[in-house]
């Protein structure tokens, strides 16, 4: 079975920097296009970035381009999101999603994801 999990998050002031990270299991996750999507309490889901299988192709939400980075390391089936300079408005819970999951935009189901949460 397709196994995600995610940690890394955590409480910070503005400005500050954290990294999330992504652990697959039960599938090729060398072959598959990743991505990490959030949600803040009472907003729609959305995505923050994308990635192409072999990394060299990456997707980003206005909001957050130029400040994270999606990155992956294949030989250690994870991913990664790098977030820089966050803002208040970051605060929210992110998932990452895997393979064709990355085009549905909606939070994954029975997943807590990981929360970050960003004090001004």
């Amino acid at each position: 079975a397709v196994r995600l999990e995610e940690s890394g998050g955590g409480s910070v002031q503005a400005g500050e920097s954290l990294r999330l990270s992504c652990v697959g299991s039960g599938f090729a996750f060398d072959r598959s296009r990743m991505g990490w999507f959030r949600q803040a309490a009472g907003n729609k889901c959305d995505v923050v970035a994308r990635i192409s299988s072999d990394g060299s192709d990456t997707d980003y939400s206005d909001s957050v381009k130029g400040r994270f980075t999606i990155a992956r390391d294949n030989a250690k089936n994870t991913l990664y999101l790098k977030m820089d300079n966050l803002k208040a408005e970051d605060t929210a819970a992110y998932w990452c999603v895997a393979g064709a999951r990355t085009e549905i935009v909606s939070p994954p189901r029975g997943r807590q994801g990981t929360q970050v949460t960003v004090s001004s």
